[in-house]
């Protein structure tokens, strides 16, 4: 049999050795009564990972956590989502009464005892907001996002809006990401705005404006006033691409959305499952 020259290439297919990945994380749930924002969903994102071939590595979406139940609970903390060994840890919950969960991004605090902020994840997300037991809005604290602390409101006047996420075109476009929830506002006034990447709107006395994290980003529920039930955090998501001159996985399971756009190609999960190269 005729050797092969070294550095001749034979047409053979060759799977990536390395590739760029984003993982974000659920995120938290906003409280009810007086309730804070949750904090968004840890958000993890570089080039360069190596992979292996003929070895399934495991893909995990992390669910948004549960808003927090009547009369005065706390939101849920976010789940975690994965992929191969990178982790990004759940949103922190919302404070109702107390202060915000610790998570990716920290939850925002409550107001009726001026609770402190949850912390965030170094390298993920930032802590939340704290709140503030002073009229006339006596409000919660907004959650943490993936680059920017929740609002402390400085005074009972203004509102604890969640932290701005972060933006990623590993999908093809630009999309933000892991905003945190905002806080509830105690008057009429509208509560504290999500932040820009899927999070929440706080709601107020009539619950007006309260909204969940959005599916897929990893934002932050946002927190309820009295007599309502907070709003849950958005689930996460997981992406991963690498160049199209590669080729493709041999499988994949959890149905990812597979595309080839912009000299990559490009893999999105919404759910658990599988990638084999």
């Amino acid at each position: 049999m005729q050797a092969i020259a070294a550095g001749t290439w034979t047409g053979l297919p060759v799977a990536p050795s390395t590739v760029e990945y984003l993982v974000v994380a659920g995120g938290g749930g906003g409280a009810a009564g007086r309730g804070a924002g949750g904090g968004a969903g840890g958000f993890r994102t570089a080039t360069g990972f190596a992979v292996s071939s003929g070895s399934a590595i495991t893909v995990t979406v992390g669910g948004g956590g549960a808003g927090g139940t009547l009369p005065e609970n706390n939101g849920t903390a976010g789940s975690n989502s994965v992929f191969s060994s990178i982790t990004s840890t759940g949103g922190g919950s919302g404070g109702s009464q107390t202060a915000g969960g610790s998570g990716g991004s920290g939850g925002g605090g409550g107001s009726n005892v001026t609770g402190a902020g949850g912390a965030g994840t170094s390298g993920q997300g930032f802590a939340g907001g704290a709140g503030r037991n002073s009229s006339p809005n006596y409000p919660s604290g907004g959650g943490g996002g993936a680059s920017a602390v929740g609002v402390s409101p400085a005074s009972g006047s203004v509102v604890g809006n969640g932290g701005a996420g972060t933006s990623s075109s590993i999908s093809g476009s630009a999309v933000t990401y892991a905003g945190g929830g905002g806080g509830n506002s105690y008057s009429s006034s509208a509560g504290g705005t999500g932040g820009a990447g899927g999070g929440g709107n706080g709601g107020n006395t009539s619950n007006s404006g309260l909204t969940a994290g959005t599916a897929n980003t990893g934002g932050g529920g946002g927190g309820a006033n009295d007599n309502y039930a907070g709003a849950a955090g958005g689930s996460g998501v997981v992406i991963i691409r690498y160049l199209d001159t590669f080729t493709a996985a041999v499988s994949t399971t959890g149905s990812p959305t597979i595309t080839v756009a912009g000299g990559y190609r490009i893999y999105q999960w919404t759910g658990n499952g599988s990638i084999t190269f």
